[in-house]
């Protein structure tokens, strides 16, 4: 399949959004958004290492039209996912893109055969919170000073994986 196909497309409200999986080339606008979103982003050489060399790890690129809005990174390890990051441009925020991501990113999940789905989030993120619950995640423990950047706890959350919650299909 070529690098620049789409492999997924979702229709909304408010346009269209596609999805493909994150390669090599797409880590410049990656970058981008990381430092556009968090305080202490990662680095190329850390989403490099992930595409090349970790077997358990899934990632998506989102558009709107031709235009990279946002990613998302997980593991996928046996029957578990862990979410190690979701980021939207900022100004395509508040418009269900974030939604639209997780959704894709745990269908995604559930074909490659995850039955639950975890991730860490700030404490003080009430906006990514309220979407994580929306989603069927719950609150299941807090892990002290896990940010680098101010040593604010994280709190886990998980989510047991149903076919049909996520996006229509996973991406092929």
């Amino acid at each position: 399949m070529p690098e620049t196909e789409r492999t997924r497309v979702l229709i909304s409200e408010d346009g269209t959004v596609t999805f493909r999986r994150m390669t090599m080339r797409d880590l410049d606008e990656v970058l981008r958004i990381e430092r556009a979103s968090f305080s202490a982003p990662w680095s190329r050489n850390a989403f490099a290492g992930e595409l090349m060399d970790n077997h358990f790890a899934e990632y998506l690129v989102m558009f709107s039209g031709e235009q990279m809005i946002g990613y998302g990174g997980m593991w996928v390890i046996v029957d578990e996912a862990h979410v190690t990051n979701i980021a939207v441009y900022p100004e395509f925020r508040g418009r269900r893109n974030g939604e639209r991501l997780l959704r894709m990113m745990m269908a995604e999940a559930t074909a490659r055969g995850a039955a639950r789905m975890t991730l860490e989030v700030r404490v003080s993120n009430e906006v990514a919170k309220r979407l994580y619950r929306k989603l069927g995640f719950g609150d299941a423990g807090l892990r002290k000073g896990y940010y680098t950047d101010n040593r604010e706890d994280a709190l886990i959350m998980w989510a047991d994986l149903v076919p049909g919650r996520g996006a229509p299909d996973a991406l092929e």
